[in-house]
């Protein structure tokens, strides 16, 4: 009796161990159908969960296949841990006969945080697949990886390719990216790892409410899921549909592109008789060519506004884009060109976020514990959208938080020690009524509210 119980709980360990593989037997197929003998492969190992899982599945096929694998690390220096964490990167390489490859972030500048490192990342991983002559470039992004993506593009905007999330393979001139775990969730990349007794680090920032992403894990994901547990499938066939769809779009336009410019500059009149479909689709490949590893400060609302730009009846207009960019329309031309001669006046209305005249950037943002003059607290109903960031006017007046009446414009310029030159492109923040809620970096008005009163708006200058 005592054997039968002891070969039942044996079943019930190797079972469970089965289960285990076969949920990720799709990312295993995957692989098995991918690689070649004597590949090289570069793998984007940050020692998390789901790049340690990834790692695994690699070394499983690293006999059979005689492939090579590089481990690529970046330690951002965020956090206390980072250091810590690229060292036992670098053990288990050396334990386990892998090429260790790491390189640290000391610096960022006043870009977007997550776009400035991701290009870093990348431009990093593409010096080591020159180095090694790699074959693939592979990074651990995961089922759920790609909900969350495509949710945040719905919601923020985007284009068809952009509403896509992210491809399991990007095509690049000498090599690929590969995205193996596309098919699995991150609960199963967990019990993966529960499974083969896979060691890995924790992000804690992960975990953090004020991440964006962070949200969408903790909120959205889990309520798709129990309404559908394979609902990360549904999401990966409407990518697939949609990356259809745009690349039938993309030939096209190939077929017509050379025809609608002349000197780089769009031709109204041409573009004009073009589907709005292929007219929304020209705007966006503009801007993908201009801005390139800077194309996620765009949205659809910057593709709305080059349109309506097009169509105006103006003949001679422009309108603002991120990075102190414009688009100009001259008669019958229009271009996308960078900020080059002094502006004297703007008017631009905040939305989401606007890239000033003076390289400077106003977003609106979700949470913030900052309290200083480049941050500020607003309640809507205390003020009348929309909010517009302008150049400063003759005779304007703000009602200072913390003080009684107003204070002229110019004082606060001359007591704040602002240079002449800089004053024509400060910007002053108004409600649609015209009247001063900020003077971002200087003084807020009466408008701030403090952070434990109640806020819907909150906007940051950087």
């Amino acid at each position: 009796m005592l054997l039968f119980y002891i070969v039942l709980l044996t079943n019930l360990v190797y079972y469970k161990r089965l289960v285990g593989d076969v949920i990720v037997n799709e990312s295993f197929k995957y692989l098995d159908d991918l690689l070649n003998k004597d590949d090289v492969i570069i793998l984007g190992c940050s020692g998390g969960p789901d790049s340690m899982a990834l790692m695994h599945m690699l070394l499983s096929f690293r006999d059979s296949k005689n492939i090579n694998i590089v481990c690529a690390h970046v330690n951002h220096k965020v956090r206390l841990e980072s250091d810590e964490e690229m060292h036992w990167m670098e053990r288990f390489c050396s334990s386990h006969n892998i090429i260790f490859e790491s390189m640290c972030i000391n610096n960022y500048g006043d870009d977007n945080f997550e776009n400035e490192a991701r290009n870093i990342r990348y431009k990093f991983f593409e010096e080591l697949v020159k180095k090694y002559g790699a074959k693939y470039l592979m990074t651990a992004h995961h089922g759920d990886d790609l909900m969350e993506t495509i949710l945040m593009k719905i919601v923020r905007g985007s284009s068809l390719s952009g509403y896509a999330g992210f491809k399991t393979v990007v095509d690049k001139k000498f090599y690929k990216i590969v995205r193996p775990l596309i098919f699995v969730t991150k609960d199963q990349i967990l019990e993966y790892n529960k499974n083969h007794n896979i060691e890995y680090v924790i992000d804690e920032t992960n975990f953090l409410d004020i991440h964006t992403r962070n949200r969408y894990r903790k909120v959205v994901l889990p309520f798709l899921k129990k309404e559908d547990p394979l609902v990360h499938k549904k999401f990966y066939k409407y990518s697939k549909t949609l990356l259809m769809y745009d690349n039938y779009i993309n030939k096209q336009i190939e077929k017509i592109n050379d025809t609608l410019y002349e000197d780089d500059k769009l031709v109204i009149d041409k573009f004009l008789k073009l589907d709005d479909v292929i007219q929304i689709k020209v705007i966006n490949l503009m801007l993908e060519k201009f801005y390139q590893d800077d194309m996620i400060l765009i949205n659809d609302i910057h593709t709305d506004l080059i349109i309506n730009l097009i169509k105006s009846n103006k003949s001679n207009s422009c309108v603002y884009l991120p990075n102190n960019v414009k688009a100009v329309k001259n008669y019958n031309y229009v271009m996308i060109q960078r900020e080059t001669e002094q502006i004297d006046k703007y008017e631009i209305e905040i939305k989401d976020y606007v890239s000033l005249p003076n390289n400077k950037i106003i977003k609106i943002i979700d949470y913030a514990e900052n309290n200083s003059n480049n941050y500020c607290r607003l309640n809507s109903n205390d003020i009348t959208l929309p909010l517009i960031a302008r150049t400063r006017k003759s005779g304007d007046k703000i009602a200072v938080k913390g003080l009684e009446g107003t204070k002229k414009v110019k004082d606060i310029f001359i007591d704040s020690k602002v240079p002449v030159q800089k004053r024509d492109l400060w910007p002053i923040v108004v409600d649609s009524k015209d009247t001063i809620v900020w003077i971002p970096g200087l003084k807020k008005s009466k408008f701030d509210v403090s952070k434990n009163e109640n806020c819907d708006i909150i906007l940051k200058y950087y």
